[in-house]
């Protein structure tokens, strides 16, 4: 028997490596404007219960405009990554404000199931190299969707948590 190959991470910007595949949703300037609505009303609701104990599906993460300086407070579908670190689906492309964000700035504090983590080294992953983050019936629903590239994001803390929101190994 051969065996198969573990699939290799596809990274990109980086000159001269893969591209892994774009997400399929693309919307128009009137679907985003409406999202942008719908997330101003949403958002602050699902704040109230989004990186608590009890709620593996849905962390905070806590990132600094990369324009305003203002730090901000975004609710996503995070999960813990294999190896360390976490992954976030990239589901409405790298037009997303936390996405951009977190890659200028390189880092950001995930609060997950209770705990503030910070993280950073922002990479584009396949849903190859993602896929092991998620159940099984996780996995169908975003490729089902089209949801292609996710951000891995790495410990930078060392001990798994963080206990403040600084800069990482600010000790704060």
């Amino acid at each position: 028997m051969s065996e198969q190959a573990e699939p290799r991470p596809l990274v990109y910007p980086a000159a001269g490596t893969e591209q892994p595949p774009r997400n399929m949703i693309r919307f128009g300037p009137r679907t985003r404007r409406l999202i942008r609505a719908v997330a101003r009303v949403v958002n602050p609701l699902v704040l109230r219960i989004a990186g608590r104990r009890h709620m593996p599906i849905v962390g905070i993460v806590h990132h600094r405009g990369r324009k305003s300086g203002r730090t901000y407070a975004t609710p996503l579908g995070v999960r813990p990554a294999p190896g360390g670190g976490f992954v976030i689906p990239v589901t409405f492309s790298e037009a997303s404000q936390w996405y951009q964000n977190i890659r200028a700035a390189g880092w950001c504090v995930i609060t997950y199931q209770g705990a503030d983590h910070t993280v950073a080294q922002p990479t584009v992953v396949s849903r190859a190299t993602a896929g092991p983050a998620y159940p099984r019936y996780e996995r169908l629903a975003l490729r089902l969707i089209g949801i292609n590239e996710y951000l891995l994001l790495t410990d930078a803390s060392g001990s798994g948590s963080a206990s403040g929101r600084g800069e990482p190994g600010a000790g704060g």
